[in-house]
Order: C-alpha cells, then structure tokens, then sequence
C-alpha cells in the first residue's frame, strides 16, 4: 500500500506521521511526504521522500512568509489568535499547498492520503481526484466542541471552512475537512480527552507516538544529577521568544530549588544569559530520549509534549499561551495529573509552589501513572499502522 502524508510545516504536526510512517514502512508499505519541502527538510528522517507543495520556485516562499507570521502571531491572544490562525496561515497555505498536492497524488499514485487536520489541501485535493483520506489529529482540542460555549466563534470559522471549499469548487454540504468519515487518528486518549458523549466509531485514539526523528547530537547526558529530581521546562518550538518573562520566574524558582531539583530549559540562550550552574540549559533537547529520566515537566500545554510525558507518567505543571493549549491544559487539571499556571503572570514564588506539588504531592504523580496505564497500551505508531482491526491505516483504503 501506498500511502501520503499531508501536513504544514510545524515540528509538533510533523512529528506523530514520523513514528506512523516509520511503522508502516517497517511492515513493506510505501510512505511519501507533501507539504513544504524546506521545511519538511529539516522535520522528517534523512531519507523520507518529500514531494513539495506550497513552495515558490526558489523553495523559499512558504518557509519566508510563515516566519514572518510568526512574527506576528506569538503576542497574540484567544480570538485574535485563532482568527490570525484562520485568515493568515491555515486557509492560506491550503491554498498554496493544493497545486503541489495534486502533483504529489498523480506522481505518488497513493492508495490512502493521511491529512493533518492544519493541512486542508489533502482532503480539498483527496475529494477532487477521488482518494480515500484519514484525518491525522495531532491535537485532540477540536474532539472537544471548543466553541460550545462561543456558537458566534465556531459559526465564523465554519464561514473561513467553507469559504475555502466554495473557492475550490465544493459546496462543502455534509462534509468536513477536518475530520475525515473513514478514518480519524487521535494522538491522545478517550481518558484524557474526557468528552461526554460517544466518539464515532471510525475515531481510532492511538496515544502519543513516539519516532524516529531526526537526532539532536551534543546533549550533554553527563551533567544530569541523580541526587535531585529533574524537570524539564519547554515551551515547544514556536513559543520559545515570547517566553522572556516566563523564563525569569523560571530561573527564579531554580534558585529556590536547587537543593531539590535540577531543572533542564529548553530555550534560546539569547533569552536567558549565563544560567546558574544548577539549571542545565540547551536550546534543544532530545525530548523522547529525555522523558525516562526525569520526574516532572513545565510546559506551555502543547498537546505532544503532553501526552509523550503522561505516557511516562510524568506529572506536569502546564502554562498555557494561546491555541489548543487551554483546552489541553484543563485536560491535565481535570486528571489530576498536574497544576495550571498564568503564562504571563507567574512569579518565580508561584512556578516553584506548583513545581513542588507535583513533585512532592503523591496526588498528581499517580494520575500520571494512570495516564501512563491508558496512554502506552493505545500503542501509538504501531497501533495507527497496524494491519487488521477496524481502525488502523491498513483498514482505511
């Protein structure tokens, strides 16, 4: 079987078709890349095939404009955020993505096309040329009706969806591309998820999913301490220059527990200065490799970073920025599993408070470990690509 993944270019969309490639590669089938090849460059193993889509002819035009949206979009907040999302990245880049994707399905011939749910030129492309699609949900945050309580913001964005259809020639009735009817793959599970009513059953909760990506040499292992828990602090990829203020508090609750804890940072060294010898800072980390050695993690609520430490049965201490990540952070609360933190207005006295809770509270380590028990036997990658069964890729053609 041949099968096509879909997806912009952003590391935590990108990460979960790694591991679902991966398996299925393992198991003889034929996988392919589209989306913004300079990008996806730098996301995917060395030897992926990538067949470009949304980029200009000096394969920078995509890459050029979504830094310069970033630039943008990092200060902004709740509506003013999703509509920036909507208007300036999402429909956008779909548009700019389908003339490559419909390359990429006529040179590829796939027998299955995998859509991330931000990458709305595979569905769009997938309908027009008559190929079965799944939808990849790398964040559970739209299985939660988000606009429940908001109808006037859930009925624009509906209008930004079909709008994009309308241009492209569908009238978009009965169907959307966010989620497919054969099959969704939703990196998290039904327990953390915690919505009320029933989920179809063509939705396949897989867990995190763990892969090979590409390696982050240089980590220096030695200078973990053994004598001192150790946390994590990351605000994923696309957060990190609009965490100045966050970062000071951090350094501040490292000074008040630096006989107890070793906190590793993940952020820009520009941003921070000269760190104290006991915080361990890197602008990078190999987090999956990293996860089995610490006990806790700080993190903004993204929904990768969250599942992949619940799968380890870390307990979190989540501040959430904008996007999806209120939402999966209220997950982490209803759990147990961690405290919720202000973004903009923690204080080193508060970041070090919740550090110690979860750290010395046994409350929020066992509902770690419990989403640990529901996290690892959904099986990730091995579970999305694993022949048989009603709700795995090998069963969506």
């Amino acid at each position: 079987m041949r099968v096509l993944f879909t997806v912009p270019p952003l590391a935590g969309h990108v990460n979960p078709t790694v591991a679902v490639g991966a398996e299925l590669a393992a198991r003889g089938h034929e996988v392919a890349w589209t989306g913004p090849a300079s990008a996806l460059a730098d996301l995917l193993p060395a030897r992926a095939r990538i067949l470009p889509a949304g980029e200009g002819e000096d394969g920078r035009e995509i890459g050029g404009a979504y830094a310069g949206l970033h630039e943008r979009w990092r200060d902004l907040r709740g509506v003013g955020a999703l509509r920036f999302l909507w208007e300036e990245a999402l429909v956008p880049l779909a548009r700019a993505m389908v003339p490559g994707v419909i390359r990429a399905v006529h040179a590829f011939e796939p027998d299955l096309l995998v859509a991330d749910q931000q990458a709305l030129a595979g569905p769009l492309v997938a309908r027009r040329l008559g190929v079965p699609w799944a939808t990849s949900a790398s964040t559970s945050a739209e299985l939660t009706r988000p606009f429940a309580d908001f109808p006037k913001v859930g009925e624009w964005v509906s209008g930004q969806i079909g709008g994009l259809l309308a241009e492209f020639g569908d009238g978009g009735e009965g169907w959307d591309p966010r989620f497919s009817e054969r099959l969704v793959l939703v990196f998290s599970t039904p327990e953390l998820v915690r919505r009320t009513e029933d989920f179809p059953s063509h939705f396949a909760f897989v867990g995190p999913a763990f892969g090979a990506r590409p390696a982050l040499p240089g980590f220096p292992w030695q200078r973990l301490d053994p004598a001192r828990k150790r946390v994590l602090v990351s605000l994923g990829t696309l957060n990190q220059e609009a965490g100045g203020r966050f970062y000071r508090s951090v350094l501040g609750a490292a000074d008040r527990l630096a006989g107890e804890a070793q906190l590793i940072l993940a952020a820009p060294a520009s941003l921070i200065g000269d760190p104290p010898r006991h915080l361990l800072l890197q602008e990078r980390v190999p987090q999956p490799a990293l996860l089995p050695h610490l006990d806790a993690v700080v993190c903004h609520g993204g929904h990768n970073t969250v599942c992949e430490s619940l799968a380890h049965g870390l307990p979190l201490v989540v501040a959430p920025i904008r996007d999806d990540q209120p939402i999966v952070a209220r997950q982490v609360v209803e759990a147990g599993a961690g405290v919720r933190v202000r973004f903009g207005r923690t204080r080193a006295e508060e970041l070090r408070d919740a550090l110690t809770a979860v750290l010395d509270d046994p409350g929020p380590g066992r509902a770690a470990r419990r989403g640990r028990a529901a996290v690892f036997p959904a099986g990730g990658g091995a579970r999305a690509g694993a022949p048989g069964g009603d709700k795995t890729i090998d069963s969506a053609p």
